[in-house]
């Protein structure tokens, strides 16, 4: 699965999707795809993260109380 970062629109390469999912989770694990080498894994904030179409992350991926703002 890949991310883009907001502020540059850099691709990530998630890590771990599952953290992507949890919304208890604020970081997830990735690595930028920059070149042909790959990069060492960097936390990233799930707030800083689109979509690679720049759609935003759903809510419920990243408010652990989402249902109550409804």
């Amino acid at each position: 699965m890949f991310l883009k970062h907001k502020r540059d629109g850099a691709l990530i390469k998630v890590l771990d999707a599952e953290a992507v999912f949890n919304p208890m989770q604020p970081t997830i694990s990735g690595r930028i795809q920059n070149g042909e080498e790959e990069q060492d894994p960097e936390e990233f904030d799930k707030n800083s993260l689109i979509f690679p179409s720049d759609e935003s992350l759903p809510q419920c991926w990243t408010n652990p109380d989402y249902q109550s703002s409804l």
